[in-house]
């Protein structure tokens, strides 16, 4: 699966465009601890959006927001966010997305479905 770094100072502008791109598509976010291991937060949950909080410029925060109901909304917040990687199919869909923050923990945004749950036809993805 090819896999591109997206530079720090593209961060706002690319996690909008993805944000309009992909909102409604099925997500699963994982969290990836030295301490911890791994932990899923979330599971097919369809992506509201993804926002970065900046100061003077660089990027100090990055919110996932899952879920459409609040039975169901989840907001994960990596702070000092270092790295972003996009990760794609072999034909060039967007796949996943991985944060690295400053303590080493990584995220791991992966999609399930590149439509919107309400977008297969009469398919129920459990």
């Amino acid at each position: 699966m090819p896999t591109q770094e997206i530079p720090r100072a593209q961060w706002a502008t690319f996690l909008d465009t993805f944000t309009q791109q992909h909102e409604g598509w099925l997500a699963t976010l994982e969290v990836f601890a030295p301490d911890l291991g791994a932990q899923q937060e979330a599971r097919n949950l369809p992506l509201e959006g993804i926002t970065t909080a900046a100061k003077n410029g660089d990027p100090e925060t990055i919110s996932i927001s899952l879920g459409k109901s609040p039975e169901d909304h989840l907001t994960h917040t990596i702070t000092q966010p270092t790295h972003l990687w996009l990760a794609q199919t072999a034909e060039g869909a967007n796949a996943a997305l991985e944060i690295e923050s400053a303590d080493d923990v990584k995220t791991l945004l992966r999609f399930r479905s590149t439509l919107p749950s309400e977008m297969v036809d009469g398919v129920v993805l459990e």
